[in-house]
């Protein structure tokens, strides 16, 4: 990640004025990381359009496909990523009341629970490939497993990037930081009940 993402918050204000990022610059974070954002819920709202029109060609075979899913496991890493949300921000917080060891200290349990959502979305891969299931299975599995696969290594990088503003934990750079996290968990929070919970 360039350190042009992670700019201290007066750096980042000027840039942002200097820039003429617009509408964009009263966005907390570097304007740039708002575009990165933006771009990927437009690639998350595709795919969600698409699995929208594949399910009301099938409606049937998506229900039976669906219904092997474990809710409970979706339900629990929805916990989990929505208190992972809560930890950015309170390193958000932190971080601007110049806080900056409690701001890290925050990074690390909101990374924690990134991992464990990724532990138990690979058991959950484990136990769907057990049972049969895989990409090629039918069109409700080759989407789930794209769609969640693809926001998996958004988990992933949002790990990295947690780790880096981590570093020097300055207002911007958390700022910056958190906001990506915070799209990862708005992101599974429209997954979730689009694969798990909708009949």
């Amino acid at each position: 990640m360039s350190d042009v993402f992670f700019a201290s918050q007066p750096e980042c204000s000027a840039a942002k004025v200097e820039s003429g990022w617009g509408p964009l610059s009263a966005l907390p974070g570097n304007p740039l990381m708002w575009v990165l954002i933006a771009s990927e819920l437009a690639v998350f709202g595709l795919a969600l359009l698409g699995y929208a029109g594949a399910r009301a060609r099938d409606p049937l075979g998506f229900v039976a496909a669906q219904d092997t899913l474990d809710r409970l496991a979706g339900t629990i890493n929805t916990t989990i990523l929505l208190t992972s949300g809560l930890f950015a921000a309170l390193a958000n917080e932190a971080a601007r009341l110049g806080r900056r060891n409690l701001a890290r200290t925050f990074l690390s349990m909101a990374g924690a629970l990134g991992i464990a959502f990724l532990a138990l979305k690979g058991w959950e891969y484990a136990r769907e490939f057990a049972a049969g299931a895989d990409i090629d299975s039918s069109p409700f599995f080759t989407l789930y497993f794209l769609v969640t696969g693809f926001h998996a290594l958004h988990v992933a990088l949002g790990l990295v990037v947690l780790a880096i503003v981590a570093r020097n934990a300055s207002p911007g750079a958390v700022e910056t930081g958190t906001a990506f996290w915070h799209m990862v968990d708005l992101i599974w929070v429209v997954i979730f009940p689009c694969f798990y919970l909708l009949r």
